[in-house]
């Protein structure tokens, strides 16, 4: 059997993941720990987008007709076959749970079937990991702002395995409440690039939300409270007759929004005595938040890490990265292991 060390020492260590948490089937192939040679994604967006959102059923179904091919292609890509993989690494929560089924079943047969390790990721370890591929000298301790559809969270990433959340949502996800809202404005699914580039054309101060801060010390986030504001502000002008600017609601939402998301992250940053800070999810994407934080880390010479794109949203190359670091640290899983679709970080 391969010894800790010897696992650390091998570059050349080649990982297959798969990710399937949500409605995007995607697999990858990583060479040692940072080197992604493929990444391939199946997005579900624009079937569901008929729905206004990611039906669960619909999302396990079409993980289960696509699995086989995506990995089959991320395999071709990155020029490799079974003989050449040494671990099998699946997202295993948390998530919709019969998407997550699909993955976890899927890399335990791989598993069987080719005699190859197989070790579970928490996905949202997998957000933070992707940093790793974008950036070759990274290193913890450091701060990660979480930020998806399904969560918000401001993490001290203490080693590659070992997290402490300062932080967490206690209602809507910064993702959910960019959906909210994009409904309420009409926007369609998925609401987050829409507002994002409607509130480019829209002036951010023309009406006041009010942002929530709960209470004083705490990392805490609330974002119901400002989805509701949004709702109000639309009925009481129809009501009244008045036309609605939505350029400039989507703008001022998300200006309230990444003032608090900010403002609470700086904070955490100087309390821990961080010099890096890692944005992740996939509303890491969203240009305002990025330029808010690019600017706040340059006036207090904090370094800012942001993956490309692809790696900010659900994608199998940070689960392979982060799926790299847990088998060096502890070895691989047992064939019990099983979905868990509200795993905490």
């Amino acid at each position: 059997m391969t010894t800790k060390t010897e696992r650390k020492r091998d570059k050349n260590f080649i990982t297959m993941a798969i990710e399937t948490s949500c409605d995007e089937t995607s697999a990858a192939i990583l060479r040692g720990d940072r080197e992604i040679m493929s990444n391939v994604i199946s997005s579900q967006i624009d079937i569901h987008r008929a729905y206004g959102g990611v039906v669960p059923e619909i999302a396990s179904r079409h993980h289960l007709e696509n699995i086989n091919g995506v990995v089959e292609t991320a395999m071709e890509e990155a020029g490799v076959s079974w003989e050449d993989i040494n671990l099998i690494g699946v997202t295993y929560g948390p998530g919709l749970s019969g998407a997550l089924v699909i993955g976890v079943a899927a890399a335990k047969a791989y598993s069987v079937a080719k005699g190859i390790p197989l070790i579970g990721v928490n996905h949202m370890h997998g957000h933070m990991a992707a940093a790793y591929g974008a950036y070759s000298n990274l290193e913890p301790p450091f701060i990660s702002l979480v930020v998806s559809g399904g969560h918000t969270n401001i993490v001290k990433v203490k080693s590659y395995t070992e997290f402490e959340v300062l932080g967490a949502t206690r209602d809507d996800a910064i993702g959910e409440a960019y959906d909210k809202v994009a409904r309420v404005l009409g926007l369609g699914y998925p609401g987050g690039p829409k507002i994002d580039k409607l509130a480019k054309e829209g002036d951010g101060t023309a009406v006041e939300f009010k942002r929530t801060w709960l209470e004083k010390g705490t990392y805490d986030f609330s974002f119901s409270g400002i989805k509701t504001g949004v709702l109000n502000y639309v009925n009481t002008e129809n009501q009244a007759g008045r036309e609605v600017n939505k350029a400039d609601v989507a703008a001022s939402f998300q200006e309230a929004v990444v003032e608090v998301v900010s403002t609470k992250t700086m904070e955490a940053v100087r309390k821990e005595g961080m010099d890096t800070l890692v944005l992740a999810g996939g509303v890491a994407a969203n240009s305002r938040l990025s330029q808010v934080m690019k600017t706040i880390c340059e006036r207090e010479n904090v370094k800012l890490c942001i993956p490309p794109a692809i790696m900010c949203t659900d994608n199998a190359g940070m689960v392979a990265i982060a799926a790299h670091y847990e088998f060096m640290e502890r070895g691989g899983d047992g064939l019990d292991l099983d979905a868990v679709s509200g795993l905490d970080i």
